[in-house]
């Protein structure tokens, strides 16, 4: 029987997962407390500045893309508090006012400085950081929709086997992830997909970018996965898990709930 093994969502997006054991679906297809903040570059612009867009492209600002390095940086935000750790050390802890805010860019503009991408920092129009959103409003995804991501635990495995770095499903950034399912399964699902009393449907794979080259314990590229995805395993873009969109009002998602693609 397949089931979900873990579940994440990102408060700071481009940063670390937090584990959840249950997370809420939006009726909008998005997870609740999921991309809500964001560091922005000094020349980017917000959704606001472009009239409401409801997408913000990961180029815009610090992500692990073209920053792997913050990888090692935990983070967590709650009750309007945000942590950020560094391998274990609590580095800030701060309200999401102005004064806070501050201090949370300050914080992580620091971090990347002495960091192996700190040259990255000195690019045009990158610093000042400054961290947007409001905390709870989900807003930060590179897609319109935002989409909940869904990968398989055994296609993971099979990715992991064919590298000498460690791989493990954080690589990958799902909202969640299934056991019990064959390798690349998830990839043939279509139709619907019923996870616990939710039910989606399924849109497309999902193509990967440089992000999953990123070791997750010490933000060092360290696997050329998107490489072997194309090679090992014979496909035509790297790809990996699936994007899904809730049918009707959305609803809570529990690790140990029951996966059966219906269609």
């Amino acid at each position: 029987m397949a089931v979900v093994s873990a579940l994440y969502r990102y408060p700071i997006k481009g940063f670390t997962p937090e584990p959840r054991a249950e997370l809420i679906v939006q009726p909008d297809g998005r997870i609740a407390g999921d991309r809500v903040l964001a560091f922005r570059f000094a020349d980017a612009t917000t959704p606001e500045d472009d009239g409401g867009l409801e997408y913000w492209p990961k180029s815009r600002g610090l992500a692990l893309m073209d920053f792997p390095s913050i990888a090692r940086l935990h983070v967590e935000v709650d009750d309007g508090v945000a942590r950020v750790s560094e391998d274990g050390r609590l580095l800030v802890q701060a309200g999401l006012d102005d004064a806070g805010r501050r201090e949370l860019e300050d914080a992580v503009t620091a971090f990347v400085a002495r960091s192996s991408d700190a040259r990255v920092l000195g690019r045009p129009g990158v610093l000042p950081l400054r961290l947007v959103g409001d905390g709870v409003t989900s807003r930060f995804q590179d897609r319109a929709r935002g989409y909940v991501s869904l990968h398989g635990a055994s296609t993971v495995e099979q990715v992991d086997a064919a590298v000498p770095a460690p791989v493990d499903d954080r690589r990958f950034r799902s909202n969640i992830v299934v056991s019990g399912t064959a390798s690349w399964e998830e990839l043939e699902w279509s139709g619907r997909v019923r996870i616990g009393d939710v039910e989606f449907e399924v849109q497309r794979p999902i193509g990967r970018c440089a992000a999953i080259t990123a070791n997750p314990d010490t933000g060092q590229r360290d696997a050329r996965l998107l490489r072997v995805l194309t090679t090992e395993f014979g496909q035509n873009e790297a790809t990996l898990g699936i994007l899904l969109l809730p049918v009707g009002d959305g609803g809570t998602v529990r690790v140990g709930d029951e996966v059966v693609a219906t269609s």
